[in-house]
């Protein structure tokens, strides 16, 4: 119960109950500066020239022969780089795009994959907080780009739309929302083309927001989508099959159980048959299964999902 009233708290928070002050964040070189050196906490892994004492990351300023550029001049070198490894027209906006959305994307020689996830918890940077940071890195000896960072191309695109969906979960992990929709709703639900058919096909979920996702989670038996209604059949011998209704004919019905096996009864073993309108076969003690991280991670996952037509 204790967490559902925390994920109940997170949801009244994400959805505009609950409002708070915010600082206003000015996309400038001089607002990223604020943020790289204060909410961001990305000095605790990069120096910028001789500012700063971390090591951790690669230095973003000119710092010895392994660093002669700063990151501004850097990002233009390393979008060409990109462009020949992957064959896409990278811009030095595009790069830096990619070193927030996907750390890993690109890593420089002597350096770990350890950067953190700043749009989600405990950084949780805002849209307009990266967008300031990434123009105070365009600063650095490079052409401050404030249209390119508000027009992002079809690279930078794909990052933005995570890091967009991480805000409005309340700063959830896209990428850990995806292994846990991997583990916990695969089963039951399709997703571009992959899963199970218990419940209803998530590849275009995003579109319908996140006031609609969060009480499908937590409420699944308030809402009911055409075609996953509940059906309860009980036989002449006094079993009770409850699922989602697939066929009925002539020769009986048949259902698809929670488990994801169907159970065909056959017309003449039929007692009772009754359409559940209070019940979903979702599980409802799924929020006991995870944690609130977990929630928001998923919810940032799921808000994603917009098939394209």
């Amino acid at each position: 119960m204790g967490l559902f009233l925390g994920i109940g708290r997170a949801i009244t928070n994400m959805t505009g109950g609950e409002k708070k002050a915010a600082a206003v964040v000015t996309v400038s070189p001089e607002g990223g500066e604020t943020i790289f050196w204060g909410k961001g906490r990305c000095w605790t892994c990069h120096s910028m020239g001789d500012r700063g004492s971390a090591v951790r990351c690669p230095n973003l300023g000119v710092y010895g022969e392994k660093f002669p550029l700063p990151i501004g001049q850097r990002a233009a070198e390393r979008a060409k780089e990109r462009e020949k490894q992957t064959g896409l027209p990278y811009t030095p906006t595009d790069y830096l795009v990619e070193c927030i959305g996907n750390p890993s994307a690109y890593l420089v020689d002597g350096y770990k994959n350890e950067m953190a996830i700043v749009y989600a918890p405990p950084i949780s940077l805002t849209p307009d907080e990266i967008k300031a940071v990434i123009s105070y890195l365009q600063s650095q000896g490079g052409e401050v780009d404030i249209e390119a960072i508000n027009n992002p191309t079809e690279i930078s695109k794909k990052y933005w739309d995570k890091i967009h969906a991480a805000s409005a979960a309340g700063g959830g992990d896209p990428g850990h929302g995806e292994e846990v929709f991997q583990a916990a709703c695969l089963s039951c639900h399709a997703l571009k083309g992959e899963g199970g058919n218990v419940g209803p096909d998530l590849s275009n979920v995003g579109t319908k927001g996140l006031k609609y996702i969060s009480e499908s989670i937590l409420q699944p038996s308030t809402t009911f989508t055409p075609g996953f209604e509940t059906y309860v059949v009980i036989d002449k011998g006094g079993r009770k099959f409850v699922g989602i209704k697939t066929k009925e004919d002539a020769s009986g019905v048949d259902l698809i159980l929670e488990n994801g096996e169907v159970a065909s009864i056959a017309k003449g073993d039929i007692k009772e048959i009754t359409q559940d309108k209070n019940k979903s076969i979702m599980p409802e003690e799924l929020t006991e299964a995870i944690t609130v991280k977990d929630y928001q991670d998923v919810l940032a996952f799921m808000l994603m999902q917009k098939e394209k037509k």
